[in-house]
């Protein structure tokens, strides 16, 4: 495995020093990316377009010229960011041919402040699933132990930051997928709240918990991050607006910290070895300053089941616009229009996509709909509800990321079910469009667990904060 790379503040010093050049960063951080082929994290790489652009920022600096906060800093793009200079496949056999006109609104927020795209990531097709395994190009695996999975399903990215390919990664968080490869493969991810970061430009799970976040070494780099890839959109209305004061500015001392430990969290189906070691971090921060009180969110032990109604049905209507016509596969052997849908859909899509979509189509249909969709959406109310009573008590929710650790490759792919419980401490901060962080909190069996805290909406500085605090005191 290579080096760690320098925390970003210290590489962009460096660079806009003129001490290192974004060009030598780019090449090494694209040298590591192709050594590590085995891992099948990266799926692509622009590296004609990530050359030319450093040596634009190595030029500009030489001319004098403002090259921004994150000027020549490497990193990698999950593959549903659509970017230039490389294809935008999702995973999927579907996308496989197709190639972005423009790109991500966070994309352009990064390179604007002076960051480069090294690569692209694999994922889950579409980002459906827990472990990578159901990407059309391969499973990624584990940079700790390759035997097992990475999570996901963003776990390119978290394999491509544990591999030490680039300083941080780009994820999406729909139910879990950047915290829980952040768990797997110890290091940082962070889901910040819902509409922070715009979405124009990602390729759409489920439109009303899809969010963009970094996956980093520290909290400080994930604020770094943030920074630049928070606030409005034009181009996505869901967007909101940021902090006024920089994410950067961490508070970072737990004194008087109110914090809430999740009971539901401690019952029955967690790994005993990550109770305790989750409990052991929660004592120390109790002897650093912090306030200590057990909590209850009666509904949280529905989350999931609701997650699997909800985001199904939002599912199998953003997949409809996948039909084989405008973009992406195209099954030229048809003999007519329906045919051709449904030939470019049975070889596009993956089981897991099939699954979803099939799931989605029946709680929306006629007959169904109130039985499933809208008692699911009853119960995501009743959860905000839970939550922000919770958030009068307490500044924060602390708790295990996932409930167990890296599991083998294989394990799980014909048992749904058990992939699913893979997110069942994280989908609840989506349903309700709360901040959340995972950071890494020990091993247990030689494999990283994480612990995760959360937060009320628009708390991120206030969430990276006490994220930064327990690193410290780890």
């Amino acid at each position: 495995m290579f080096d760690q790379w320098l925390p970003i503040r210290e590489l962009v010093a460096s660079v806009q020093s003129g001490k290192t050049s974004a060009v030598s960063l780019v090449t090494e951080a694209i040298k590591r990316a192709k050594a590590t082929k085995d891992y099948n994290a990266i799926l692509s790489i622009p590296e004609e377009r990530a050359l030319k652009r450093a040596s634009q920022i190595d030029a500009d600096i030489k001319a004098g010229k403002s090259v921004g906060d994150l000027a020549g800093i490497p990193f990698v793009a999950k593959d549903n960011f659509l970017t230039l200079g490389t294809p935008t496949t999702a995973a999927s056999h579907i996308l496989e041919p197709f190639e972005a006109p423009f790109q991500a609104t966070a994309i352009q927020k990064l390179e604007a402040a002076g960051a480069i795209v090294i690569a692209k990531a694999n994922l889950d097709a579409f980002a459906h699933g827990s472990s990578t395994e159901n990407s059309a190009f391969g499973p990624t695996k584990n940079p700790i132990d390759t035997s097992r999975v990475p999570g996901g399903s963003s776990g390119g990215s978290g394999a491509a930051v544990a591999l030490n390919i680039a300083p941080f990664a780009l994820g999406t968080d729909t139910g879990g997928s950047i915290r829980l490869p952040a768990s797997f493969c110890g290091i940082v991810g962070l889901k910040p709240t819902y509409g922070l970061v715009s979405r124009f430009g990602v390729v759409a799970m489920a439109s009303s918990t899809d969010v963009i976040g970094p996956l980093t070494r520290t909290s400080e780099d994930a604020a770094l991050v943030l920074d630049v890839m928070s606030g409005r959109d034009p181009l996505d209305g869901t967007t909101i607006q940021r902090d006024t004061t920089s994410y950067t500015k961490l508070d970072s001392s737990l004194k008087g910290k109110k914090i809430g430990v999740i009971k539901e969290f401690y019952a029955d189906g967690i790994d005993s070895d990550i109770k305790n070691a989750t409990l052991a971090t929660i004592k120390k921060l109790e002897s650093a300053g912090a306030e200590i009180k057990q909590v209850s969110l009666p509904s949280i032990d529905l989350a999931l089941a609701c997650y699997y109604i909800i985001v199904p049905a939002e599912v199998s209507s953003n997949l409809s616009r996948y039909d084989g016509q405008r973009y992406g596969l195209a099954a030229s052997d048809a003999q007519d229009l329906e045919e051709s849908y449904e030939i470019a859909r049975e070889r596009g899509f993956e089981a897991e996509n099939k699954r979803r979509i099939m799931i989605g189509t029946y709680v929306l249909s006629s007959g169904y709909y109130d039985a499933y969709y809208k008692r699911a959406q009853t119960v995501r109310t009743k959860l905000i509800n839970e939550f922000a009573e919770v958030f009068t008590s307490v500044d924060f929710l602390v708790g295990p990321t996932a409930p167990f650790t890296a599991f083998k490759l294989g394990q799980n792919v014909g048992d749904p079910l058990q992939m699913y419980l893979a997110d069942i401490m994280t989908v609840a901060a989506n349903l309700v469009g709360i901040p959340a962080i995972s950071i890494p909190a020990g091993e247990v069996n030689k494999l990283p667990i994480g612990i995760q805290f959360m937060a009320p909406q628009l708390h991120d500085r206030q969430l990276l904060g006490i994220a930064q605090a327990t690193e410290k005191l780890l």
